[in-house]
């Protein structure tokens, strides 16, 4: 089976409609932060529904835009589109994000799925420590989380961890006997590794492979909607560095 992953795509409809041009999967999962940040949070979900995910997990900017948390820990600029985006949802899409289930979730036996961590939704993997901890939070041979928008895999054989960050046409092949991964695929609607494309990845389960992927997306147009809704300039100007 071949599982679209999408994570972080808030409220970017422009990189999203640009990775399902993308047609060689079966099916998807989706990571969190469906919402935030972007102009279009109603558009976004309503694609998403479309597309039926076989799993979505809630995100952090999904609980404070439909209710569920208040992002007393949110920047301002953060904080004033969670608002903003709470004010455009429709009833029904509220009621959506606010049933989303927290991760980790099981997928299959093969890989769970989670927003920030394993060990806590809301929690940055973003250190070989901190990767270490979360290993035992899982009990599939491999966990999908976002959150921090950045492309990673976290490989633990035999007690030893090591990382990669991977290209933008990485194919990594993976060991589901003896190994367990913790992979972010980046994020599809804000890239903060220092590339703007529209990121995303693609798990094998049969033949065992993370497949990770960026695309060319018309950036330009999500950045002249945030600033005709009046979002913060910062959340438009940095579409185009990918921080």
């Amino acid at each position: 089976m071949r599982y679209l992953i999408l994570s972080d795509i808030h409220s970017n409809l422009e990189a999203l409609e640009t990775i399902l041009e993308y047609r060689a999967y079966d099916r998807s999962v989706c990571l969190g932060d469906l919402v935030g940040y972007g102009a279009n949070p109603n558009e976004v979900v309503d694609l998403l529904r479309k597309m039926d995910p076989v799993a979505t997990v809630r995100g952090n900017h999904d609980k404070v835009a439909c209710g569920l948390d208040q992002g007393e820990e949110f920047v301002f600029h953060a904080r004033s589109a969670a608002f903003w985006t709470r004010d455009q949802l429709t009833q029904e899409n509220r009621d959506y994000l606010s049933h989303l289930p927290q991760g980790p979730l099981q997928v299959e036996p093969a890989f769970s799925i989670s927003h920030g961590s394993p060990r806590d939704e809301d929690d940055y993997i973003l250190s070989e420590p901190v990767a270490l901890h979360n290993f035992r939070f899982f009990d599939t041979p491999i966990c999908l989380f976002g959150h921090s928008h950045i492309p990673v895999v976290f490989e633990l054989k035999n007690g030893n961890l090591t990382y990669q960050l991977p290209s933008d046409s990485a194919v990594i092949h993976l060991d589901l006997e003896g190994t367990k991964y913790l992979i972010n695929p980046g994020s599809v609607g804000q890239p903060r590794d220092g590339n703007p494309r529209t990121a995303f990845g693609v798990l094998d389960t049969g033949q065992q492979v993370m497949e990770f992927h960026r695309l060319e997306y018309p950036l330009e147009n999500a950045q002249a909607k945030i600033r005709r809704a009046n979002l913060p300039a910062f959340l438009a100007d940095r579409l185009a560095v990918g921080y």
